[in-house]
Formats: C-alpha cells, sequence, structure tokens
C-alpha cells in the first residue's frame, strides 16, 4: 500500500514495513545511525474496534486496556522492543523536556508516570524505549550518533510556536553535551499544510515567533479569512535555527489527515479516533 503523497527522485524519506498485518514507518536516514531503534506505527495491525481500529495506542480514548496492551505487544514485536522498556511522555502541548532515567522504565504503561506536562524526551539510557503520541501533531525525532544520546518530542501548533525542536537540542547540549551539528533529526507524519486550516489568533502566534521573511513559506490567507499552516516547514526552520545541519534534517512526505484509512487523524475524524505513537531507543 503506498501513502507516499509524492513521489522523489532521491527516493523515499520514509520506509513502509509490514510484518504480518502490523505497518509501521521508519527514516532511512535514522536507520543508518548504528545502535538506534525507531519507528511511527500507523492503525494497521491491532486489535481495537470501532472507531479506534485497529492499532490504537492510547489508554485514555475509551478503549479497553487489554486491547491497548495487545497493540503495545504486537507493535513491539514488530520494531524490537519489549513493552516493560517503554517511558511515556505526559503530553500536554508543552514544551518541557524531561531527562529520562533507568528509574522511570515502565512508566505510563506498567505503572503509573510521576511527572505531568512533559512534551519530550530525552536519554542517554541504552534499552529505554522513549514514546509519544499523535494524531495528526508533529513527531521530532532527535540523534546524536556521537554522545549515543536521544530525544522525542511533541510539537503541536503550541509545541511548534514555543520552538519545543529547539527547546529538545538545548536539553540535549545541557544535560549531555551534544553538538547540534552532529545531531541527525527527522520531522514525522502528521498533518500537512493542505490540510491544516487554522484562525488568525493562531497565525498571529505564529508571526510574532517566527521572521517575517519566513511568513510566506509558513502560512497564506484564504479568502475565508482563515489560513492553512505548514508545521512541517516550521519545525524544519526551528531544527535549523538550533544549530542542526540541513542534510541532517528528513522531512514526512505523509500526512495523517490525507491518509485516514492508515493513520489516525484528529481532524479527519472529528475527535473519534485512537492515538499513532512515535517510538525511540538506544539499542
Amino acid at each position: 500500500m503506498d501513502i507516499f503523497r509524492k513521489e522523489r527522485a532521491d527516493g523515499p524519506v520514509l520506509t513502509v514495513h509490514n510484518d504480518g498485518a502490523v505497518m509501521w514507518l521508519s527514516f532511512p536516514k535514522l536507520d543508518e545511525c548504528k545502535g538506534i531503534l525507531h519507528g511511527f506505527s500507523t492503525r494497521l495491525g491491532g486489535v481495537s474496534r470501532d472507531h479506534l481500529w485497529s492499532m490504537n495506542l492510547s489508554f485514555s480514548r475509551g478503549d479497553d486496556r487489554e486491547n491497548v496492551m495487545e497493540n503495545f505487544r504486537r507493535i513491539g514485536n514488530a520494531i524490537g522492543f519489549s513493552q516493560e522498556n517503554l517511558v511515556f511522555s505526559d503530553q500536554t502541548h508543552t514544551t518541557n523536556i524531561r531527562r529520562i532515567t533507568e528509574k522511570d522504565r515502565g512508566k505510563g504503561i506498567l505503572f503509573p508516570r510521576d511527572y505531568t506536562d512533559v512534551d519530550g524526551l530525552i536519554t542517554d539510557v541504552p534499552g529505554l524505549v522513549l514514546a509519544t503520541f499523535y494524531a495528526d501533531c508533529v513527531p521530532l525525532y532527535f540523534v546524536d550518533p556521537v554522545h549515543k544520546v536521544i530525544g522525542l518530542s511533541h510539537s503541536g501548533w503550541r509545541g511548534t510556536v514555543g520552538k519545543i525542536g529547539r527547546e529538545t537540542v538545548r536539553a540535549m547540549e545541557q544535560e549531555f553535551g551534544s553538538c547540534p551539528e552532529d545531531i541527525v533529526a527527522a520531522i514525522g507524519p502528521s498533518i500537512c499544510m493542505d490540510c491544516y486550516e487554522v484562525s488568525e489568533d493562531v497565525i498571529d502566534e505564529f508571526r510574532q515567533s517566527f521572521h517575517q521573511e519566513e511568513y510566506e513559506m509558513l502560512f497564506y490567507r484564504k479568502e475565508n479569512g482563515k489560513y492553512q499552516l505548514n508545521l512541517w516547514k516550521a519545525n524544519e526552520i526551528i531544527m535549523k535555527e538550533a544549530g542542526i545541519l540541513p542534510e541532517n534534517i528528513s522531512v514526512t512526505d505523509i500526512c495523517t489527515c490525507c491518509n485516514p484509512e492508515i493513520l489516525y487523524s484528529h481532524r479527519a475524524s472529528k475527535g473519534m479516533r485512537g492515538n499513532l505513537a512515535a517510538f525511540l531507543s538506544i539499542r
């Protein structure tokens, strides 16, 4: 099944994997980083039903816990991780970054989280699997192959205005001594500009956060007074501002809202949906 939005002369930005019924995605550029495990789920290959079918990875969308646990088991088997090694974010559209340690192993899935308001996770602990959750917002992956450090952040429009991508890089620098020039990064499947209509109050926030010469790349006004907003380009700009080299950034070409039969989309489903997940780990 081809879910790429357009053909690319240099090959796909994302690779589609099929492990039995389970479909998941990975970035070739991150696959090239030795000792790194990563992936992005689709809605295919799970056991959830009705509007949550089938690979729902959320305990808070009304699904049976047994279904969600089985879904995590299946996606883990496909990508190559175990449930007990997962560590969840607690997403509230902040720019807060948490350093994850061995003490956090299993939090969010086997044990309660003792932290709140965390949209970004960083770690240098091998075996821990960072997990963040999506249904149109933007997954941001960060890998420092030199210091063997990773980061994974959730960026909706509020996180993008707050530049959580920059904050993640800063946290990796401060906590582990990472150099932005060494970081390999990826912007994951999320809502595209064609699908993402927003009101002027949202655009006002972007006008304050970005330079005027960038406006044309980020948004345009329509006859109905609404705007189309490009979160992919905004996060790419943020990554470059943070010092990540352009050649080290992969930008998705897959839209969640364009592909609701394969990916959960809050906007396409009018809120009747499950959650996708991004995973990132040091082997």
